[in-house]
């Protein structure tokens, strides 16, 4: 991408903002957007300035410069954009802080790189280790600066010091939290461009990406010394910012540095006119547009991705990565367990437990895929990962209780429901042994096909205990109720075929059943050992057919069939006679008395 000239692009600007119907007249100026509290331990957002931000529709980049108080930021600032410290940024010859919180030039620089048009904003932030604030707060504003760049300038007078290096891990802890993704796989964040710069550069020999190169070498360390153990871990973990950085140096602009201000170019050192316009097209050969999750941020996602990075470093005492990646993932672990909900949605209640752990297991291994393609993070993300993995649990747990209350509760409907039909069975009006075993066996196969869930072994044990008491209850009082129903009957028949049918022999063949019932078996059988008799077994046979089949239950017609074969017989017996007449083939007692009378 060539490079660019600020002067050469600002009469656009001010056309373009000067079309604009906003609430701030003038965005030529710089402007806070985020604040320090009255105790300078939190930060807080300034409307004023992310009110020029949000009305930018383009793809953004930020250039931020960060480093110790008082080491020349806001000069820099304005010298990159061509500015004066009269219209610029604020410049402070004061030994206290000049900026305070992190302010942003209020008219971006449009660029174009790689065809797509990107307003570009400078952002100034307060130094660090400036007297009465806490490390917190400096970590909190390096931090926002950090994530909210494209490319960070590390401001540094003269050297690089130790303190450098150890801050300077905390930005690249960000990277591999944020950044550090598999190769070939979309990245989630994307890092800043580090820019080493070392102002007041008067050491000669090394040249200053040598010095960077040096100042992040191991240190030997024969005796196993712990600090320097820590040293060369934070240097180690430096390494991944290799091939995102970039050294370079400013000379001194002129001796007399409280009169930077008032100075033209043409008064400042000619070295450093000519390095400050390289850097400048440093800069601008670095810039890329900020992504976040494989997306570029306009205005208003650019305001609300500081809105989060805010609430992350506000979160807790200390900022760490762990607070911030939490924040960020903390949206992308609701949008998982969603799906988890999702996938289980499709079960319906009660349900066969491995049906339910299976689908468990498959709507989990979806939500943890969901999670490793969107999250921020190798490190810290593991524990979002673990507390999505514990909400999931939670949730299934809820699963599991509404699966087993549910099979319980439609487990026990079928018991009673079978309970109850057993009972009925037992106070057949008409023992059937076909009856029984037919709704014995209905009642088992609705419960083995309807009662699923956990609670399923517990009641068909129950079921078994229940079905083979009833059954053997039953068994034990069939053949005496079987058999007083069969005395019962021949003293019926004896009845009909004397007094209704008047049938001699109907009346006999009931005579001789009732005869033998009454002695016979009582004196060569017993009750129970009927059950074993062949020739019972032909009766009862005879018995069942009669009174149970698929066609007809004579135990629920039996009252209806009655009485239709009383209305039947006594209709014949009045009527029927008379009118039709009749004969039989064998002699019955009525005939025998009119024989007599005609003789």
């Amino acid at each position: 991408m060539r490079a660019f000239t600020p002067l050469a692009v600002l009469p656009i600007f001010l056309s373009l903002f000067a079309s604009r119907s906003l609430s701030i007249d003038n965005f030529r100026q710089a402007f806070p957007i985020i604040e320090p509290d009255p105790g300078h331990t939190k930060l807080r957002l300034s409307r004023e300035g992310l009110e020029a931000i949000e009305q930018i529709t383009t793809p953004i980049a930020a250039v931020a410069v960060i480093g110790p108080y008082r080491s020349g930021k806001s000069f820099l600032l304005n010298q990159l954009l061509s500015l004066s410290c009269y219209e610029g940024f604020g410049v402070g010859h004061m030994r206290d802080t000049k900026t305070k919180g992190i302010w942003v030039w209020g008219s971006p620089v449009e660029v174009d790189i790689n065809g797509v048009k990107t307003s570009v904003f400078y952002l100034d932030t307060e130094g660090f280790e400036s007297v009465g604030r806490s490390n917190v707060y400096d970590d909190r504003i390096f931090a926002l600066a950090t994530v909210m760049s494209s490319v960070l300038i590390y401001n540094l007078p003269e050297t690089i010091r130790e303190a450098d290096i150890s801050r300077l891990s905390f930005a690249v802890e960000l990277a591999e939290e944020f950044y550090g993704r598999v190769k070939g796989q979309d990245v989630a964040f994307e890092p800043a461009k580090l820019l080493w710069l070392i102002q007041r550069d008067f050491l000669q020999g090394k040249s200053v990406k040598e010095m960077v190169d040096e100042a992040l070498r191991p240190v030997p360390n024969p005796n196993d010394d712990k600090n320097i153990d820590q040293v060369n871990r934070i240097r180690e973990s430096l390494a991944v910012m290799g091939d995102n950085s970039t050294a370079f140096s400013l000379p001194q602009p002129h001796l007399q540095r409280t009169k930077l201000c008032d100075m033209k170019d043409d008064e400042l050192e000619p070295i450093y006119v000519k390095r400050r316009d390289q850097l400048i097209a440093v800069v601008s050969s670095i810039i890329r547009p900020k992504i976040v999750q494989g997306k570029t941020l306009n205005g208003k996602d650019f305001v609300s991705f500081l809105e989060q990075i805010l609430e992350a470093l506000n979160k807790g005492e200390i900022p760490s990565t762990g607070s911030l990646v939490e924040v960020f993932n903390k949206g992308i672990l609701e949008r998982c367990l969603k799906l988890y909900n999702g996938h289980m949605a499709v079960l319906s209640f009660p349900t066969m437990e491995r049906s339910l752990q299976q689908t468990h297991e498959d709507a989990k291994s979806a939500s943890l895929v969901a999670f490793d393609e969107q999250h921020f993070g190798r490190h810290h993300a593991k524990r979002s990962a673990e507390q999505l993995m514990e909400e999931i649990e939670k949730v299934y747990k809820n699963f599991v209780l509404t699966n087993e209350y549910q099979s319980s509760k439609l487990c026990e409907a079928l018991y009673t429901s079978c309970e109850e039909k057993m009972d009925q069975l037992q106070i057949l009006r008409l023992p059937s042994m076909a009856k029984f075993n037919a709704g014995f066996n209905l009642c088992n196969r609705s419960f083995e096909h309807n009662c699923v869930g956990p609670s399923k072994t517990n009641y068909e044990m129950r079921m078994v205990k229940m079905l083979g008491k009833s059954k053997s209850l039953f068994i034990k009082e069939y053949n005496q109720r079987l058999f007083n129903w069969l005395v019962a009957f021949s003293l019926v028949m004896v009845m009909v075929g004397r007094f209704i049918l008047k049938f001699i022999l109907l009346e006999m063949g009931a005579w001789i059943l009732f005869i033998f019932l009454e002695t016979y078996t009582r004196l060569f059988w017993s009750s129970e050992s009927l059950y074993y008799n062949p020739l019972w077994h032909a009766v009862v046979k005879t018995w069942e057919t009669v009174v149970y089949s698929p066609v007809l239950d004579l135990d629920r017609w039996a009252i209806p069939l009655v009485v239709i074969a009383g209305i039947l017989l006594l209709y014949w017996r009045c009527c029927g006679r008379r009118k039709h007449g009749f004969s039989w083939m064998l002699p019955v007692r009525g005939n025998q008395k009119d024989e007599r009378r005609s003789e």
